[in-house]
Protein backbone atom coordinates (compact mmCIF):
# COMPACT_ATOMS: atom_id res chain seq x y z
CA UNK A 1 0.00 0.00 0.00
CA UNK A 2 1.06 3.15 -1.41
CA UNK A 3 1.86 5.67 1.99
CA UNK A 4 2.51 9.97 2.81
CA UNK A 5 4.71 11.61 5.28
CA UNK A 6 2.78 13.50 8.11
CA UNK A 7 4.46 16.83 9.45
CA UNK A 8 1.98 18.86 12.64
CA UNK A 9 3.74 21.70 13.49
CA UNK A 10 3.00 24.56 16.46
CA UNK A 11 4.53 26.98 17.79
CA UNK A 12 6.27 24.84 20.34
CA UNK A 13 5.47 21.20 19.05
CA UNK A 14 6.55 18.95 16.20
CA UNK A 15 5.31 15.13 15.00
CA UNK A 16 6.25 13.68 12.42
CA UNK A 17 5.03 10.51 10.72
CA UNK A 18 5.77 8.31 7.92
CA UNK A 19 4.15 5.37 6.27
CA UNK A 20 0.91 7.09 6.75
CA UNK A 21 -2.04 5.61 5.15
CA UNK A 22 -4.96 8.22 5.12
CA UNK A 23 -5.86 11.31 6.64
CA UNK A 24 -9.20 12.42 7.42
CA UNK A 25 -10.05 15.94 8.43
CA UNK A 26 -12.56 18.64 8.15
CA UNK A 27 -12.61 22.31 6.51
CA UNK A 28 -15.33 24.21 5.50
CA UNK A 29 -16.97 22.34 2.83
CA UNK A 30 -17.04 19.39 5.36
CA UNK A 31 -15.16 15.90 5.99
CA UNK A 32 -12.52 14.86 3.65
CA UNK A 33 -9.45 12.30 3.12
CA UNK A 34 -6.09 12.30 1.56
CA UNK A 35 -4.57 9.01 0.47
CA UNK A 36 -0.81 8.69 -1.15
CA UNK A 37 -0.08 10.95 -4.44
CA UNK A 38 -3.20 12.99 -3.84
CA UNK A 39 -3.01 16.23 -6.03
CA UNK A 40 -1.87 19.73 -4.17
CA UNK A 41 -4.29 21.08 -2.30
CA UNK A 42 -4.32 23.46 0.59
CA UNK A 43 -7.44 24.48 3.12
CA UNK A 44 -7.98 25.74 5.99
CA UNK A 45 -8.87 23.33 9.02
CA UNK A 46 -11.90 23.88 11.42
CA UNK A 47 -11.54 23.32 15.03
CA UNK A 48 -12.10 20.04 16.04
CA UNK A 49 -10.92 16.22 15.15
CA UNK A 50 -8.91 14.58 12.54
CA UNK A 51 -6.92 11.41 12.57
CA UNK A 52 -4.48 9.57 10.87
CA UNK A 53 -3.80 5.65 9.72
CA UNK A 54 -0.39 4.21 9.91
CA UNK A 55 0.62 1.71 7.88
CA UNK A 56 0.44 -0.96 10.80
CA UNK A 57 -4.00 0.15 10.82
CA UNK A 58 -3.98 1.72 14.22
CA UNK A 59 -5.26 5.46 13.70
CA UNK A 60 -3.76 8.85 15.54
CA UNK A 61 -6.13 11.66 16.29
CA UNK A 62 -5.18 15.37 16.41
CA UNK A 63 -7.32 17.90 18.68
CA UNK A 64 -6.55 21.13 16.81
CA UNK A 65 -8.28 24.58 16.95
CA UNK A 66 -8.15 24.55 13.31
CA UNK A 67 -4.92 25.35 11.05
CA UNK A 68 -3.53 25.46 7.40
CA UNK A 69 -3.50 21.92 5.59
CA UNK A 70 -0.91 21.45 2.69
CA UNK A 71 -0.54 18.51 0.85
CA UNK A 72 2.31 18.37 -1.97
CA UNK A 73 4.89 15.39 -3.40
CA UNK A 74 3.48 13.12 -1.07
CA UNK A 75 3.95 15.48 2.30
CA UNK A 76 1.32 16.76 4.12
CA UNK A 77 2.09 19.55 6.22
CA UNK A 78 -0.64 20.98 9.09
CA UNK A 79 0.29 24.29 11.29
CA UNK A 80 -1.66 25.12 14.26
CA UNK A 81 -1.35 27.22 16.73
CA UNK A 82 -1.65 24.17 19.25
CA UNK A 83 -2.47 20.48 19.09
CA UNK A 84 -3.17 17.17 20.72
CA UNK A 85 -2.62 13.99 19.87
CA UNK A 86 -3.37 10.58 21.10
CA UNK A 87 -4.31 7.18 19.94
CA UNK A 88 -7.55 6.79 22.65
CA UNK A 89 -10.51 8.48 21.17
CA UNK A 90 -12.00 9.61 24.76
CA UNK A 91 -8.84 10.53 26.14
CA UNK A 92 -8.17 12.61 23.30
CA UNK A 93 -11.83 14.40 23.08
CA UNK A 94 -11.97 14.98 26.63
CA UNK A 95 -8.97 16.83 26.33
CA UNK A 96 -9.99 18.97 23.65
CA UNK A 97 -13.56 19.58 25.45
CA UNK A 98 -11.37 20.74 28.35
CA UNK A 99 -9.10 22.74 25.98
CA UNK A 100 -12.21 24.60 24.61
CA UNK A 101 -13.84 25.78 27.96
CA UNK A 102 -10.59 27.16 29.08
CA UNK A 103 -10.48 29.29 25.54
CA UNK A 104 -14.15 30.47 25.87
CA UNK A 105 -13.57 30.98 29.63
CA UNK A 106 -10.39 33.49 28.73
CA UNK A 107 -12.60 35.00 25.61
CA UNK A 108 -15.07 35.51 27.82
CA UNK A 109 -12.67 37.46 30.62
CA UNK A 110 -11.31 39.68 27.72
CA UNK A 111 -14.58 40.75 26.10
CA UNK A 112 -15.78 41.45 30.36
CA UNK A 113 -12.57 43.51 30.18
CA UNK A 114 -12.52 45.34 26.94
CA UNK A 115 -15.82 46.11 28.02
CA UNK A 116 -14.45 48.14 31.41
CA UNK A 117 -12.38 49.83 29.50
CA UNK A 118 -14.85 50.85 27.24
CA UNK A 119 -16.97 52.19 30.01
CA UNK A 120 -14.23 53.92 31.95
CA UNK A 121 -12.74 55.88 28.68
CA UNK A 122 -15.98 57.41 27.75
CA UNK A 123 -16.61 58.46 31.46
CA UNK A 124 -12.95 59.87 31.26
CA UNK A 125 -14.36 61.28 28.04
CA UNK A 126 -17.54 62.85 29.43
CA UNK A 127 -15.21 64.54 32.46
CA UNK A 128 -13.20 66.38 29.79
CA UNK A 129 -16.37 67.17 28.01
CA UNK A 130 -17.90 68.30 31.28
CA UNK A 131 -14.60 70.18 32.73
CA UNK A 132 -14.25 72.30 29.40
CA UNK A 133 -17.79 73.04 28.90
CA UNK A 134 -17.53 74.69 32.57
CA UNK A 135 -14.24 76.82 32.21
CA UNK A 136 -15.97 78.67 29.23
Amino acid sequence: MKTFNLHVQSATQYVYADNVISFVGEDSTGSFGILANHERMMTAMDYGLARYQLQDGGWIYLGLPGGILYFANNHLYLSTRHFLQDKDYQRISKGLLEQLLKEEEALRELKDSLAHLEQEMFRRLWQIGHLTTQTV
